[in-house]
Order: C-alpha cells, then structure tokens, then sequence
C-alpha cells in the first residue's frame, strides 16, 4: 500500500521506489528489483536524485531509483492515458524534483504523469571491460537507459492501479530526455512499454566517434570500454572492487561529462539509429519531434569569428568551408546564422532525419515541430538575432511560466496552453489535434510540414532546409568506412 496526498484535486505519490538502491555491490550494475515492504508506506515528499555536480532540490544521493504519479482519475477502472517524463541534463545531471516539470498541470486535463529518476554521470554511464565481464550480457555502461526501461516496466505493471492505461503510455523528455526517448524508440529491450513518443531538442541519430561533438555524441562499447579504463585509472583504482569502495564524492572530475553518455552495446542499442532505422529495425510508434530555434545560443562556445571557422575545419574536416558557406558567421560576430550550424548539428538534423526515416520506413504518424518564442528585442540590440534557446520549451509544455515575470506576455501564456493541450491530445489518441488549438498536419517524406510554436502557431517548412541538406551531406559521408576513419 502507498500513502500519498491531496494537491489542487490530484492524487499525488512521490518517492515510490521502482528498483533497488544502486549502491555497494549494485554500483555499476543493472537495476534490480526494488524490496517489498509491509503496511503503509508514505510517499508524500521527492527523495533524493542521482549523484551529480550540481545540488538538485530534494538532495543526491546514490540511492536515486524512485519515481512519482500524478493522477486525476478517482478510481482504479478510468483508464486514463499516462505521460511518462524523462528528465535531461546532459547525462551528467537532472532530476523529477525540478519545480518547473511537476505533473500537476498536465495531469487536469486528463492524463496520470509520471516521471521517473535514473542514473547520471560516470555511474550512471560508465563502461570498463571488468564491468563487461561480470555482466551476464557482456556489456557495460547504458546503466541510466536500464533504469528507464526499469522505470517503464513498473508503469506497466502497476501504473492501473492509479486510474492508468498501461495500453496507452506515452513517454516525453526534453535534451538528455528527448535524446533517451529517441534511444528507446530504437531499443529492443523497450518494445512494447510504450506506444507513443514526444522527444524535445532531441534525437540520436549520429554516428560514433571516438573524439565528440554534440550530435555525434555516441561511442562504441570497445571506445567507451577504453575510456572507462582511463576513467578508472584518473581514480587510483586498480580494480573493479576498489573503485565501488570510493565515496561518490572522491570519483574524479565531480562526475562530469567525461565517459557520461548513453554507447551503442548491442544490448540496448544494437547499432547506430540511421541504420536501424533505414532497415525499419525500431519501434514504431507515434512520435512528436522537434528543437528550438536557437539551441545554438546555449551551446556555441566560440568568442570570434576566427575560432568558429576554426572548430568547424577540426569536427567537419573537407565539408567545413561548404558548411560555413551555408551557415555563415560574420566579419566580427557569430550570428544566429552560424549559431543554426551548432543547433542543427546537435539537434535539427537528428530531428529531420528521425522524420524523414519513419515516415518513410514506419507505419506510425510523426508529428514535427519547431519552437520558436523568443522575447522582443530592440533592433541593433546584441539580442536582436536571438531566437529561443535550449530548454526554453520546457515550462511551455509544464504550464509552469512565471506569470508574474514582467517578460511573460499573454501571448505566451496562450502558447504554454497551446502546446499543452497538444502534448496531451497526443498521449490521449497519438494525435496533437483536437478542439481549440490550430491543425497540426502530420509529417511525410513527401510533405515535410513543420508546426512552428510561437505567438501565433502556424504551418510551414523545414526550417533551413536547404542548408541541413548540406549537412545531411557530411553526416552520410561519416557512415562510410571513409567517413569512419577519418573521425576514429
């Protein structure tokens, strides 16, 4: 029996352990089943979240593996549909407990949300090849992704006792999020756990490489193997057994970004998404896809034209001068023209192409959007050209804008309330349409229609189409042996 509590008319539980405690000996391992308990037990209040550099609200602990509900429903037999969210953070941080992704305002209108912790950083994603040996599928590292599959296993087996469908699961993130759900619509070991994906500034369509970049952020088992050696050496322990004996807190670099990244193992990801998804190999469900329209004001580190022009000759080789040429940078800045290089590298092309892959090889409707809410600038301003940058999209989907902050307008209330109700009508029929808000076509091959979200919603083409053909360009020559060698 759990004990939650009453919030605004939802029946709300936080902190239900969905697996053991990863700790000790389950360091480094897959998650396993969670211990039975007698009576009553409450779960009222966040538990603590993975073990990160950063402090998240309710605290981090190693023991991390819990989740919580949301529910309208006012008894067992409703069937209502369930958003399962997925937090991001780079793999290297994150947490359930953020005060702007609360399930309360999607849940009234209709829906059970859940949302589910796992591992991040080196102990959420380390490989080694001790770790290899001692599992009983030869693999390592992926441990976050077992959590989520953990996490969606419980849903299905217990998720009606909370007015939900387990037939009608719906898995949601954003970043890191929207990049699992990409990863876990290509897993054999989640087939069947949900039938509906909504990925934001997300996708994972890149191929490995052993020195990465954003959108070609994924190793092999073998590289991630050799740099969880690295990893462990860094931490002066010479075996499998020492390294579980260190405090979280005396594993090098604060449990960065370094080794913390979902790999292709052959175990919960036999291959590289393009492939998989050019042979139809992935499940094919429903998907709701799309970015931000500046994602690259969040991630482009250069502060000149000179270094820019410079990183793009490094990571693109013979295709950065034909790149730059469509993606251009100024004479003394990096505008958003440039900056669109970075976005649609890590994100617009994983997006474009998990569009034009499915619904080519799929059965399922993808739905594809693009954000594009950005605070009025005054012309000439250094703000002029900016657009709406990583994670801004996220208190639009949660309804959790500050309406008290002076640069909230209503325009974007009515936004956040648009995209809303589209998130759920897609968890509740796999489609965002329905009464009151604008038509929202389904994408195709054939007719690449793209929702934008923004002041006023309407429908329109692929954002910079003709320069992410150009890159589609250097991303297929990576997946020949050419390509391959040149980056590993």
């Amino acid at each position: 029996m759990l004990q939650g509590k009453i919030e605004n008319g939802l029946a709300v539980f936080k902190g239900i352990p969905f697996a053991a405690p990863p700790v000790g000996e389950l360091r480094w391992k897959a998650p396993q089943p969670a211990e039975k308990w007698d009576g009553r037990k409450q779960v009222t209040e966040f538990t603590s979240s993975s073990y990160q550099p950063r402090d998240p609200p309710a605290g981090k602990s190693e023991d991390c593996l819990y989740l919580n509900v949301w529910t309208p429903a006012k008894s067992q037999t409703e069937k209502l549909p369930v958003m399962v969210w997925i937090y991001g953070g780079g793999f290297s941080f994150g947490t359930t407990a953020d005060p702007i992704t609360p399930g309360i305002n999607l849940a009234q209108k209709g829906v059970v949300v859940v949302s589910i912790a796992y591992r991040v950083g080196q102990l959420g994603f380390m490989a080694h090849p001790d770790l290899s040996a001692e599992s009983p599928n030869n693999v390592s590292g992926n441990y976050g992704l077992l959590d989520q599959i953990a996490g969606l296993k419980w849903v299905q087996n217990n998720i009606e006792a909370f007015g939900g469908d387990p037939d009608k699961v719906t898995i949601f993130g954003e970043s890191a999020g929207g990049i699992s759900v990409s990863i876990l619509c290509a897993s054999p070991l989640a087939k069947g756990l949900f039938h509906g994906a909504i990925s934001q500034s997300g996708g994972s369509f890149g191929p490995t490489r052993a020195t990465t970049y954003p959108g070609e952020n994924m190793k092999t088992l073998q590289q991630a193997e050799a740099a969880g050696v690295s990893y462990a050496q860094s931490a002066g322990a010479v075996s499998l057994a020492e390294l579980r004996a260190l405090d979280a807190d005396s594993l090098p670099m604060g449990m960065g970004m370094g080794g913390a990244w979902p790999i292709i193992d052959g175990y919960v990801l036999s291959d590289d998404q393009y492939t998989l998804y050019e042979k139809g190999n992935y499940n094919d469900v429903p998907v709701l896809i799309g970015y931000n329209s500046d994602e690259g004001l969040s991630f482009t580190r250069e502060r000149s034209p000179e270094e820019f022009k410079a990183n793009a000759q490094k990571r693109y080789g013979k295709f950065a001068d034909t790149l730059l040429s469509v993606y251009p940078v100024s004479e003394n800045s990096i505008p958003k023209t440039a900056r669109d290089l970075t976005r649609d590298a890590a994100f617009g092309w994983h997006t474009w192409t998990w569009a034009n892959l499915q619904s080519r090889t799929g059965d399922a409707k993808v739905y594809f959007y693009y954000f594009d809410q950005y605070p009025n600038s005054q012309e000439n301003s250094p703000t002029d050209d900016h657009g709406s940058p990583h994670g801004q999209n996220i208190v639009y989907v949660f309804e959790t804008l500050n309406e008290q902050n002076p640069d909230v307008t209503p325009s974007d209330i009515k936004l956040s309330e648009t995209m809303s109700t589209y998130w759920t009508n897609f968890a509740k029929h796999g489609d965002p349409n329905g009464e009151g808000v604008p038509e929202w076509p389904a994408f195709s091959f054939a007719n690449p229609q793209v929702m934008y979200l923004k002041t006023s919603p309407h429908v329109g083409p692929v954002p910079s189409e003709s320069a992410l053909k150009v890159l589609d360009n250097y991303f297929k020559w990576r997946f020949t042996e050419e390509g391959k060698a040149w980056a590993n």
